[in-house]
Formats: C-alpha cells, structure tokens, sequence
C-alpha cells in the first residue's frame, strides 16, 4: 500500500471521527426526548416543538457520516456508482439540516448564552451552507464537475462545523472554564471559517492538479515533436 493510498483511506475515517461527538450528543438529545426526561430551561423547547430537532439529529448525522465517503478516491474507485448513488440522498439530507438549523435559529427561543452575535453566525453559515448545495447541484446538473466538486466541499466543510467547534472549544473550557456570551459566539464561528479555510485550500489543490498534468501531457508533446522534427533527414 502506497503512502498516498494510506492518506486517501484516512481521509473518510478522520472526516467520521470529526463528526462522532455531535452525531453522540444529538442521539442523546434524541434519546431525552424519547424517554421523557425532565424538563429544564435548556430543553423546554424542544419539548414544546420536537420535530425541527429530530429533523436536524437524523439528517445532519447521515450527511456528516456517509458523506465522508464522497471525499474517499480509493473507495470510490472500488465503489464506482456510490457517489452518483449516495450524492442525491445526501444532498437532500444536507439541505434539510441547514434549513431545520435555520429554523430551530429563528423560532425557538434563545438558549442561555446564546446571543445575537450567535444567532447572526448560524442564519450566516446555515444559509450558506444550504447555498452551496444548491449550486453544487445546480453544477452537475450543467456538467459542470470542477464547479459541482467545489461547492459540495464547501457545503460539507460548515454541515461539519459543530466538530470542529468541540475542538476549538474543549481548550477553552479546560483553561479558562465555561465561555461567556461572545466567547462562546467567537468560537463557534471558528469552527465554522476554520472548516471554510480548509475547504478552500483543498479546492485550489484539486483545481490546480488537472492543469499541472495537462501542463505535463503539453510539455511531454512539445518534446516528442522537437526529437521528431530533429531526427528528420534535412532535405536539401
């Protein structure tokens, strides 16, 4: 095995670990309004509205988890229709946990802590996630793969934020102890543009690889032709 074939499988298995913690504490947001547990005022509403919270745990965690795989080189050469079979489900699965995210940001009531600064960033992030699928769709629905490729990272990168934002926020909370209002603001928007940066640098890589090797295949035929044109007899 290869070291970038090591690299290619461990892409998918870092992208899932990324998403294990929020895919845990959304089975056990799940599972507390499953077994009835006591009401507090950091669940009362989803008590009071349950179905735009189940819509974004079930959604969020298939999109984080399963589409981890689209971004697997070696899987998807062993696995050749997977991506065109899984990206439909996942896209809509994609869309309706930035649209229930938006939602749940709008109609239920602020959380304690949360503030307006907060609330800013998830209509910010949500929307531009929901954004970015749609034009990835709207980009292989032109044949546009280049253009569809880039969007889909885009829009995968911030429906990962939330593991990402545990990252950046364990720190915090083992140094300087629960966040305030801002702190708390600053660094889950961190999750989100650190993703957002990463995303970028991984397009510009895959943009810039196809015109390397036709820059390759261009040079390799201006040489051939220039040991052609000089093994040629003159002709006087």
């Amino acid at each position: 095995m290869t070291s970038t074939t090591k690299a290619e499988r461990l892409v998918p298995a870092a992208l899932v670990a990324l998403s294990l913690v929020p895919i845990l504490a959304g089975a056990a947001r799940l599972a507390e309004l499953a077994g009835g547990a006591e009401l507090t005022p950091r669940n009362a509403r989803f008590f009071a509205s349950p179905l735009p919270v189940l819509l974004h745990v079930l959604s969020a965690s298939v999109y984080c988890a399963l589409g981890a795989f689209q971004f697997a080189p070696d899987f998807r050469r062993r696995r050749p229709g997977w991506h065109r079979v899984a990206g439909r489900p996942l896209v809509a699965c994609g869309l309706v946990a930035g649209l229930s995210g938006l939602w749940m940001t709008l109609f239920y009531p602020r959380a304690e802590g949360d503030g307006e600064l907060l609330d800013g960033l998830r209509l910010l992030f949500g929307s531009a996630m929901v954004l970015s699928l749609v034009l990835g769709l709207a980009a292989i629905l032109r044949r546009d793969v280049g253009g569809h490729r880039a969007w889909m990272i885009r829009g995968y990168a911030i429906g990962l934020g939330a593991g990402t934002q545990v990252l950046v926020s364990v720190p915090w909370f083992l140094i300087v102890g629960t966040p305030g209002e801002l702190a708390r603001a600053l660094l889950l928007g961190a999750g989100w543009v650190i993703n957002l940066a990463v995303a970028e640098r991984v397009i510009r890589r895959q943009t810039a690889s196809p015109v390397r090797a036709t820059e390759m295949r261009e040079g390799r035929l201006k040489v051939r032709a220039s040991v052609g044109n000089a093994s040629r007899p003159t002709q006087v």
